[in-house]
């Protein structure tokens, strides 16, 4: 059967939105061979994870089966993306197949599935419905995949608890350095290094390790470095504070990555006044106290005091692949 219009449109809208947030240098994406698959890539950090999808138009209830059996017998894959026709015949077969997969050897590849529905009625000579459907795997493949793949499953709630401890501006502070040293050690030369109290610092590292920003493991030094996800919040930390600077210019990417974890600066500032941290000097005592407030104003509380605690070197985020 020749590929549809929709199932093509699918297809390069799915590898498209992977590669325009890419531009927000919080990680890198490049197409890799697809080989069985509808589209692939390569995301890359500090590590790479490889992306393969397939896109589901006009199938019948063996080629459902088939495509997830593809996608869950990949090896290579770190997550296997199904963009599918959202109709209710499709879904019952696809939920009677994963519920089969279940009871299989394939079980424990399951987490990796992501499957992201598109309207029935999609008409991909419609220009309007172009514009609509894009918008919508845009905002579900930020959400769920891209989040979760390439920032260690950040979210809201870990960007709140991140940023409401109330030493203000420690957790940055102390995250970036643990960064930069490796590991903690144990609290007795640790509380020496960052000038900390052992009861601060216990109760600092307990609120790192319960937003997966810090390992709980052990190795011979003590508890080991940041997480993904502590690198990931490092990240847009960075990104956030040479922007708030003035130093930076707005990325559309990361403004939008930021709106995703709650972070929006247009919340706060109701007038259309750029935010920065000069807008904060001089309207701080109008924003809401720390237990009310929401993650934008947590975050510019929490960079803006970082520096109480010494310095920290904030470089943009440039996360590239070497061809090879």
């Amino acid at each position: 059967m020749p590929e549809s219009v929709e199932h093509a449109f699918l297809t390069e809208t799915a590898l498209d939105v992977m590669q325009e947030a890419s531009r927000s240098q919080l990680f890198a994406c490049k197409e890799s061979g697809r080989k069985r698959f509808d589209f692939s890539c390569d995301l890359s950090r500090d590590w790479v994870r490889a992306v393969s999808g397939q896109t589901l138009w006009r199938h019948d209830r063996d080629g459902i089966d088939k495509d997830l059996r593809t996608l869950l017998t990949d090896p290579e894959a770190s997550a296997v993306v199904y963009v599918a026709r959202d109709a209710v015949a499709t879904r019952g077969r696809v939920e009677e197949v994963i519920r089969d997969y279940r009871n299989s050897p394939l079980r424990p590849n399951l987490p990796k599935l992501r499957i992201f529905w598109v309207p029935a009625d999609f008409d991909a000579d419609n220009e309007e419905g172009r514009k609509v459907v894009r918008g919508g795997l845009r905002h579900d493949m930020h959400r769920d995949l891209l989040l979760t793949v390439a920032l260690g499953g950040l979210s809201k709630m870990d960007v709140r608890e991140f940023a409401r401890s109330g030493r203000m501006g420690c957790s940055p502070w102390l995250l970036a350095q643990i960064a930069k040293d490796g590991y903690v050690g144990n609290y007795t030369h640790a509380s020496k290094r960052y000038g900390m109290g052992i009861p601060a610092l216990k109760e600092e590292l307990l609120r790192l390790q319960l937003t997966g920003m810090l390992s709980r493991e052990e190795n011979e030094h003590g508890l080991t470095a940041v997480t993904g996800k502590g690198r990931a919040m490092l990240d847009i930390c960075s990104y956030l504070y040479v922007y708030l600077s003035g130093a930076a210019p707005e990325s559309d990417e990361v403004l939008y990555i930021c709106s995703l974890l709650g972070i929006d600066f247009s919340e706060i500032d109701s007038n259309g006044q750029k935010v920065n941290f000069d807008f904060y000097r001089y309207k701080k005592e109008d924003l809401l106290p720390v237990s009310r407030a929401g993650n934008s104003t947590l975050i510019l509380n929490c960079l803006y005091w970082s520096s109480q605690y010494g310095e920290i070197e904030w470089p943009l985020p440039q996360y590239g692949l070497v061809d090879g």
